[in-house]
C-alpha cells in the first residue's frame, strides 16, 4: 500500500513540475498556534502576575508567518502586524527568547536563522534536519489543495525539563545539561500537497514531494491559510546576516545554560537570594 502512495505521488509529482518555470517564487500564509502548560507554582512570582505572564504567552504562541519561496530556496519569517495594547513593540520578545527569520537552501541542504536569547543576536548555519518520511495511504483537502499525509519522528526541546520550581526549596539538583534531559521525541505529521512541486515547507520542515502545508507536532499545529503562485511583486529571498555564527547544537548549549541560569536565580530569590543570570 505504502509503495503504491509513493508512486502515486511521485507521478502528480512529476507532470505538475511541468507548469512551473525556471523563475518561479511563491508565498504562503501559515496560522500557528502552540499550547504550553506553563507551571510558575514554587517561582516566587504574584498570582496576579503569573496571570499577566500567562495570557502574554499565549498570545506570542499564536502568531501569523509567510513563507516566500522559489523552487531551491525559502524564508520563513513573522508577519507584520501592529502592536497589540499593552504589549510593548513588536521587536520585544517574551523573555528574551525568539526567532526571527528562517532561510532554507534545499540545493545546498542548508539553514540559517536569526534567534535572539535575552538580548543578545545569534545566527543558527548548520545542515538541514533530514527527517525519515513515512508515506501514509490518507488524504485531505487542504484550502483548495488535495494533500497527502506523511509522518516522521523527530527530537524536540523538552519544556518539562526547564519548569521554574522544579524540587524543593528552588533545588535544582538534575541534569538538564545533558542532552537526554533537554530533549524529546515527538512525531510529526505533515500534509503536503504534489499541486505545488517544491520541497519546502514551514518553519524547519521540508523534504516532501511537495509544498507543505499542514505540521501536527507535539503541541504546536502550522496551517496553510493562503497560498500565492507568481506574485507581482517578488520577495526578496536571501541569506540573513546578523548575530554570532553559531551551530544548532552550539545554540541550543547556550540556551540550556541560560534556561538553568534563570531557574537558579527565581530560586535564589524565593530563598532571599539576589542571583541573577550572567549577560554572556
Amino acid at each position: 500500500m505504502k509503495n503504491t502512495m509513493t508512486l502515486f505521488v511521485f507521478l502528480v509529482l512529476c507532470s505538475s513540475i511541468l507548469s512551473f518555470g525556471q523563475g518561479f517564487q511563491g508565498k504562503a500564509t501559515y496560522q500557528t498556534k502552540t499550547t504550553i502548560d506553563l507551571n510558575l507554582e514554587g517561582s516566587n512570582i504574584p498570582l496576579d502576575q503569573q496571570e499577566r505572564i500567562k495570557e502574554r504567552m499565549k498570545s506570542r504562541l499564536e502568531k501569523v508567518f509567510e513563507l516566500s519561496f522559489n523552487s531551491t530556496e525559502s524564508i520563513y519569517k513573522e508577519e507584520e502586524q501592529l502592536d497589540r495594547p499593552g504589549q510593548g513593540g513588536r521587536g520585544m520578545r517574551f523573555g528574551g527568547f525568539g526567532a526571527g527569520k528562517n532561510y532554507k537552501n534545499i540545493k545546498d541542504q542548508q539553514y540559517t536563522q536569526e534567534q535572539n536569547l535575552m538580548g543578545k543576536e545569534f545566527l543558527v548555519k548548520d545542515e538541514l534536519e533530514k527527517l525519515e518520511w513515512e508515506f501514509l495511504d490518507e488524504s485531505k483537502v487542504v484550502g483548495k489543495h488535495l494533500c497527502f499525509k506523511a509522518v516522521a519522528k523527530k527530537m524536540a526541546p523538552n519544556v518539562e525539563a526547564f519548569r521554574f520550581g522544579r524540587g524543593r526549596g528552588g533545588n535544582n539538583n538534575d541534569t538538564t545539561d545533558k542532552p537526554k534531559d533537554s530533549l524529546k521525541e515527538i512525531e510529526v505529521v505533515a500534509w503536503y500537497t504534489p499541486d505545488i512541486p517544491v520541497s519546502h515547507g514551514p518553519d524547519s520542515y521540508w523534504g516532501l514531494p511537495g509544498l507543505i502545508l499542514e505540521i501536527n507536532a507535539d503541541n504546536t499545529q502550522i496551517v496553510c491559510t493562503k497560498i500565492v503562485l507568481n506574485p507581482k511583486e517578488k520577495a526578496e529571498i536571501k541569506m540573513p546576516k546578523k548575530g554570532e555564527v553559531v551551530t544548532a547544537e552550539e545554540y541550543r548549549e547556550i540556551t540550556i545554560k541560560k534556561m538553568k541560569e534563570m531557574r537558579e536565580m527565581y530560586g535564589n530569590e524565593r530563598r532571599g537570594g539576589g542571583g541573577r543570570p550572567s549577560r554572556n
